[in-house]
């Protein structure tokens, strides 16, 4: 197999050099003038003028924030599965479903020819980050695997239709198929269980250098690769001997943190968060862990960004770039090369750096807990998390939230959390995870800490454990178990919360 390393720190350092180049509101100002002048014939485009737009704030007076469900109804319902012309010139080349995390309703997103060159150039971009932090790695000297859905494709009227990792598997290009891990015959496996385990016996047997999936499912896969080979304490280098690399992505990192050092401290490997989404590849970890993401600002896309209490005002701020401020909470709105426009993604951020623009994922929009005026974010969340899992001297696998409402029996309402750990907790040591729940929320949200003093708005968190597999096997009867899924922060439908207690108690009593 050819070693690519030689050209991987050449292009580096151009690509380096070009990003730290950029000055960061002309370069979105001169993105968003291409996919102005590339949509202006489209249907959406002469809808709203695009012809006329000489500025982004031209662009947002022109253009109102829209959900998935608004383009679906106004644009892409009709001219559905190709979307010819609708809000992109010419046919869409595929179109990548994703499910909503709380409603499970499937999106089918539009991917242009221009997005699948977007995403190539965020990949290259990711290498090349490695790269400039390491330059001693050998990555390219073996194979790269990405732990992701089935690549399986179905097709709608002849456009190809599937998981974004899917999508991306049928664009490897014939050089660099012998790089790339899994095989057609292995990817395509669609139950997860079979899949991951099938995976971990023949992986082992490959030369892997680099892995990537999302966050919490990379730690099953992990967890799995220990048992099957009987390592309990195996690092991930006793399985892959050369991984120089994970990359990960999807969730917060910082309540699984800790069970990640159990698999890579010492072993050298580097550990590099990622921000891609199917509606577009947004940041790259460009420093250590919990640094921020650097944002691309060259690549075909157009980020907006809305202070997340704002999102659904009548008229709400809108930031760009060159406007954006550190310390925010956002919502992202993006526009892009694929045909989506001011679309409200569902992310929340907040800028730690401005020049160049770096970020942190702080949740999602729908991840935002105000059943009693408390205004918790996702972020929030993970933090309490964290927390619960040190106090309880525990190592996290996943969690839930919901709000339990005031009645006859209980005056004053309080949030429920599903929390699984990898082993099961004793009542004292679970007692001191719910306090230090209420401790760091009340320690980080003034809100919170309002309604909780003196228990006048608020009782106390009460929490339900999960016992160990409980998230996976739920995950699994509601067909969303791997891939891209992951379990809901938040909570609001009373179904979904008692199918999660039932399958709970179901786990522990089986």
């Amino acid at each position: 197999m050819f070693d690519a390393t030689p050209l991987a720190r050449l292009y580096a350092r151009w690509r380096l050099g070009r990003m730290n180049a950029l000055d960061p509101a002309k370069a979105q100002a001169a993105q968003l003038q291409r996919l102005l002048r590339r949509a202006c014939l489209t249907r959406f485009g002469r809808d709203h003028g695009f012809a006329d737009i000489r500025s982004p704030e031209a662009f947002q007076r022109a253009v109102p924030l829209r959900s998935y469900d608004a383009f679906w109804e106004s644009y892409w319902k009709d001219s559905f599965p190709t979307l010819t012309d609708a809000t992109w010139p010419g046919s869409v080349s595929f179109l990548a479903e994703s499910s909503g995390t709380t409603s499970g309703k499937t999106k089918f997103l539009p991917i242009s020819e221009e997005m699948v060159a977007s995403n190539k150039r965020a990949t290259l971009t990711m290498v090349a980050l490695h790269f400039a932090n390491k330059p001693d790695s050998r990555m390219l000297g073996g194979k790269s695997f990405m732990l992701g859905g089935s690549v399986a494709m179905t097709k709608r009227d002849g456009v190809p239709c599937g998981d974004l990792s899917g999508i991306a598997a049928s664009r490897v290009p014939a050089w660099a198929k012998p790089y790339y891990y899994p095989p057609p015959e292995l990817a395509e496996i669609a139950d997860w269980e079979e899949k991951t385990t099938a995976l971990a016996e023949d992986s082992v047997k490959q030369d892997i250098r680099a892995l990537g999936g999302t966050t919490s499912w990379l730690l099953l896969y992990f967890d799995k690769l220990r048992k099957l080979h009987d390592k309990p304490d195996g690092k991930l280098t006793d399985f892959y001997p050369n991984l120089d690399m994970v990359v990960y992505g999807g969730v917060a990192f910082e309540p699984y943190r800790a069970r990640f050092s159990e698999y890579v401290e010492g072993t050298g490997v580097d550990l590099r968060e990622v921000y891609p989404a199917s509606e577009g590849f947004l940041a790259i970890a460009d420093r250590g862990v919990g640094e921020g993401l650097r944002l691309l600002l060259d690549n075909g896309l157009f980020y907006e960004f809305v202070p997340l209490e704002e999102l659904e005002a009548e008229n709400p701020t809108r930031h760009w770039i060159a406007t954006a401020e550190t310390g925010v909470n956002y919502a992202v709105v993006l526009s892009s090369c694929a045909g989506v426009w001011s679309y409200i993604l569902g992310d929340t951020v907040r800028f730690v750096d401005l020049d160049p623009p770096r970020l942190l994922v702080t949740g999602r929009t729908s991840y935002y807990l105000s059943a009693f005026g408390e205004h918790v974010i996702a972020e929030e969340m993970e933090k309490a998390a964290a927390a619960a899992a040190d106090a309880a001297g525990a190592q996290l696998v996943d969690f839930s939230v919901t709000a339990l409402y005031p009645n006859a029996e209980s005056p004053r309402g309080r949030h429920l959390w599903f929390i699984e750990f990898t082993k099961p907790v004793e009542q004292e040591p679970m007692k001191r995870a719910a306090e230090a729940i209420d401790a760091t929320l009340s320690e980080i949200n003034l809100d919170y800490r309002a309604h909780r003093a003196g228990g006048f708005g608020m009782d106390p968190p009460l929490l339900q454990q999960v016992p160990p597999g409980g998230f996976a096997r739920w995950m699994r009867s509601r067909g969303k178990l791997g891939g891209q899924n992951k379990a809901p922060r938040v909570m609001t439908d009373p179904k979904l919360v008692e199918s999660l207690r039932e399958m709970s108690q179901e786990t522990a009593s089986s």
